[in-house]
């Protein structure tokens, strides 16, 4: 998978599936993205898995007809990373969850929208997969606004999902129904 998004500060975004080669600045990204902010499920420097793991979780995800993992690029440097990814258990398979981060300087100029889009279009595509969820701090209200905006719905929340240096948030849940 290979696309061109215009974005709103007339930069140009490359998504595209990752190679197994990504994996070291995948993770250089991810443990970056997780301390620009608390509404990931990590924080600075705290991705865990080693090289071999993510180039192992990347092949794995290009060969799963019923995931899909996206690479968001400007000027070949990483600005997002996002999935959606199914169960391989037959009673939950048509169920999928995204994750998405977006670097935090890239924020505001399209970048989630895009990401969102194609991983949607994914799901609507691939005929297995009938529901799209997520969970969202339930402060996080620009996300929650833009996964509104591509059709999610509210259907329930954790109390306390996370623990951010000894402060509770809650996660809101959030469907998509194909």
């Amino acid at each position: 998978m290979h696309k061109e998004i215009l974005l709103k500060n007339g930069q140009i975004l490359v998504l595209r599936n990752p190679i197994p080669d990504d994996a070291e600045n995948m993770i250089q990204y991810l443990n970056a993205v997780g301390g620009e902010s608390d509404n990931l499920l990590f924080g600075k420097d705290e991705f865990r898995l080693t090289v071999e793991q993510e180039k192992e979780h990347i092949k794995n995800m290009n060969q799963d007809l019923n995931s899909l993992m996206l690479l968001g690029l400007v000027e070949n440097h990483i600005v997002s990373v996002s999935q959606i990814a199914s169960s391989n258990r037959k009673r939950i398979a048509h169920n999928s969850e995204v994750a998405i981060s977006v670097k935090k300087e890239y924020w505001g100029i399209g970048i989630g929208n895009a990401v969102m889009n194609e991983l949607i279009r994914f799901g609507k595509e691939n005929t297995a997969i009938k529901n799209i969820s997520l969970g969202v701090r339930a402060d996080n209200h620009h996300a929650i606004k833009l996964y509104e905006k591509v059709g999610f719905e509210k259907v329930g929340y954790h109390k306390d999902y996370f623990n951010i240096n000894g402060d509770f948030y809650d996660e809101i849940l959030m469907d998509l129904y194909i």
